[in-house]
């Protein structure tokens, strides 16, 4: 496993929401649903992404936005327009003195907006729970990305437009992985642009001895690497793989283990029917007492209170 799917396993999709929006000007709706991550891809006609922190981009037929959670954002036909509609943490739509609107704007299956045939079309993927893998991945992208559709070639998005209007047996499966798919492209497009800054730990896979040695600690974290068993493993000392992985990286080999363990610890952690003894194990410490005392000197926190308070720990710094 690279590193990048490694990090990808957290925002995985499962149940998602996704909705085809149909608008015609004047339009503006106000997103303050707090979710971590949230992909929008235009079908037709323009919009306007105005995050609050940052400046807003205008979107075309074809282009692609990330955004990045909890804070608002909105999208409009036009900047100066002000919005109309909200949308609220549990997935309530109301105007913005408080009139439901959900049942209201429904269009069809997954399809709603103003007008059936309005010349804006968007298509919306919105990841509405995060994981502390998921974390490290949303800590390196702006608030908000886009990526223009001259800028690179996929066949995802009219896949996803034909799929996100059926009603069959399992679509709500198939459109979970038309997303993951998408939001797996869309990535890796932009960070292979000169402008995405992309991270020393995505840099460092171009390498032939640290991208190899990353896979490894991807692939099985639980295995009791030590920096000599890592450089044997991909055929150089472990003084070479020292200065490399931690002139590449950022930080040294086992630290690189340790932050990677404790990022699947704590997303193990939110599976109520695992132990801490069987999170442990999973993630490469002998006891739950082990994983104990290194989870608490990292974090800050015991598991145990992380497990049962941890309503802020997905969300990263703003940007």
């Amino acid at each position: 496993m690279d590193v990048l799917a490694g990090l990808l396993d957290g925002p995985r999709a499962r149940g998602a929401f996704l909705l085809r929006a149909v608008f015609d000007p004047p339009w503006s709706i106000r997103i303050q649903d707090e979710a971590p991550l949230t992909l929008v891809a235009m079908g037709r006609g323009t919009a306007w992404a105005i995050p609050e922190r940052v400046g807003a981009r205008r979107l075309g037929p074809g282009d692609v936005a990330i955004l990045r959670g909890p804070d608002p954002y909105v999208f409009a036909d036009d900047p100066g327009t002000e919005p109309r509609i909200v949308i609220h943490p549990d997935g309530r739509s109301t105007t913005t003195d408080g009139a439901a609107l959900c049942e209201r704007m429904e269009l069809g299956v997954r399809t709603w907006g103003g007008s059936a045939d309005g010349g804006t079309v968007m298509l919306i993927g919105t990841y509405r729970v995060g994981g502390e893998i998921s974390r490290r991945l949303l800590g390196v992208l702006p608030a908000l990305l886009v990526l223009p559709a001259d800028t690179w070639d996929s066949p995802l998005l009219p896949i996803l437009e034909e799929e996100i209007a059926r009603d069959r047996p399992g679509q709500e499966v198939v459109l979970d992985r038309l997303l993951d798919l998408l939001l797996i492209a869309t990535l890796r497009a932009w960070f292979s642009r000169p402008e995405a800054g992309a991270p020393a730990w995505y840099r460092a896979q171009g390498d032939p001895v640290v991208g190899r040695a990353l896979r490894l600690l991807h692939d099985d974290p639980a295995h009791p690497w030590t920096v000599a068993a890592l450089a044997s493993a991909v055929g150089v000392s472990r003084a070479a793989l020292a200065r490399r992985f931690t002139e590449l990286v950022g930080e040294p080999p086992m630290g690189y283990l340790t932050g990677w363990r404790l990022a699947l610890a704590a997303d193990l952690l939110r599976t109520p029917d695992l132990t801490l003894e069987a999170v442990a194990r999973r993630v490469g410490y002998g006891s739950a007492f082990a994983l104990s005392a290194a989870f608490k000197r990292v974090r800050g926190v015991s598991p145990q209170e992380y497990r049962t308070g941890t309503a802020a720990g997905d969300r990263p710094a703003p940007g």
